[in-house]
């Protein structure tokens, strides 16, 4: 069995994969908040889950073992128990909790409550008011907040594993998220590389959670064992990706020699790389035609004082069959031709496809027009049911992390 991280491309056989089953901290949405806590709306969770069972049901059928977060972290507890007081005091200082009396309070309840698997679930779930009992004399906020107030908010976009961590090659880039509302996402990757014995003796961390620039893993693309792609986008900074290759090419363990800067529009629509661009076969991708012109590109390669950066010319399939070395490369246009179909599919995750395999992808249901053009060239389609995940704004690519690749 291989230990650590194997992910140097991003059609490969998928062999392990992680992945975050939805849970109550999607019933702490509330319709006020759903712009802060980065929802358009408000998921049912008995059917969330049902389809993500049936996700990682596929996934497993087809030759994925798949881990899950929450047992991760409930097992380094098990095997590591002094972690669990500065896991909490982390926790509970990064979900802004300012008072030394609310601190005690949360901590006591937490500990004197949940313990192992519960514990890491319930730090994702979050805490209301009236959970912790008489405590209205806290503060003069306490005295005339709601009961159901939230103490401490939930992390309802854990489901989407992409983005709190990057597998790349044997290493990993712990992202430091955009938004604070998702920065306490990263605790637990980070935890697990830095302490679980499946992890920290083999992973070394390529960008930790406390650098300024901000990157997140739904802009990382394993194009080959030398080459990434990297988003500059809605959360990921120009100075993150020019920190990130900088680290990359100190090492000399690590074979990536060049990192490709795709320039796209900052908009929640576009989110991340991953949301228009997703690889499908060796040489096909699926792209929403909305990043092909204008398109910025730039490539990042080592020099003898630091990086050197130069912007490419050329369509994206010139750019794309130049780095891949490949003699001709497809793209796939996601809607088609019908602009109408390509945005309302963009919008459903259509372009966010997770490769299982060389020219075999996991799919959401609802994006027919795309599932029967990926079919139509050549691309074997499983679709996943999608009418409850789809509402948090992210696909099947989105929802995991592959930690081996064949």
């Amino acid at each position: 069995m291989i230990k650590g991280i194997h992910v140097t491309s991003e059609t490969a056989p998928l062999k392990k994969v992680l992945l975050h089953r939805p849970g109550r901290e999607l019933l702490n949405l509330v319709p006020d908040r759903l712009g802060e806590l980065l929802f358009d709306d408000i998921p049912f969770l008995k059917q969330a889950q049902a389809e993500h069972d049936a996700f990682a049901a596929a996934l497993r059928e087809n030759g994925a073992e798949t881990v899950y977060l929450e047992d991760l972290m409930s097992e380094l507890f098990e095997r590591r128990p002094d972690l669990v007081d500065p896991f909490l005091d982390q926790w509970l200082n990064e979900g802004n909790i300012k008072t030394e009396k609310w601190k005690n309070k949360l901590k006591q309840y937490l500990l004197e409550h949940f313990h192992g698997r519960d514990l890491v679930l319930k730090t994702m779930e979050g805490i209301t008011l009236k959970e912790m009992g008489e405590v209205r004399a806290y503060s003069l906020q306490d005295r005339i907040a709601p009961a159901d107030d939230l103490i401490i908010d939930p992390i309802p976009n854990l489901y989407f594993q992409r983005d709190p961590f990057a597998s790349v090659g044997k290493d990993a880039v712990i992202s430091s998220m955009k938004y604070s509302v998702r920065r306490r996402e990263t605790i637990y990757a980070d935890y697990i590389f830095r302490c679980h014995p499946d992890y920290a003796p083999y992973v070394k961390l390529k960008y930790t959670r406390e650098e300024h620039g901000t990157i997140e893993g739904g802009d990382i693309l394993n194009l080959s064992e030398t080459l990434i792609a990297v988003g500059i986008s809605q959360r990921t900074s120009p100075d993150a990706i020019e920190h990130l290759a900088a680290q990359l090419f100190e090492d000399e363990s690590c074979p990536i020699n060049t990192v490709l800067a795709f320039r796209i529009p900052s908009t929640r629509a576009f989110m991340h790389l991953d949301t228009v661009f997703t690889q499908v076969d060796t040489a096909k991708y699926v792209v929403h035609p909305g990043i092909l012109a204008p398109l910025t590109v730039f490539d990042i390669t080592p020099a003898e004082s630091g990086i050197h950066f130069k912007e490419i010319k050329g369509t994206l399939q010139e750019i794309l069959q130049e780095y891949t070395k490949q003699d001709h490369v497809e793209l796939i246009p996601c809607g088609g031709e019908d602009v109408i179909a390509s945005r309302r599919e963009q919008w459903n995750d259509g372009s966010n496809t997770l490769a299982i395999a060389p020219s075999k992808v996991i799919a959401y249901n609802r994006n027919d027009v795309t599932n029967q053009i990926l079919r139509d060239h050549g691309i074997e389609v499983i679709e996943i049911p999608s009418y409850e995940l789809s509402r948090g704004r992210g696909g099947p690519r989105c929802m995991s992390m592959p930690l081996v690749r064949e």
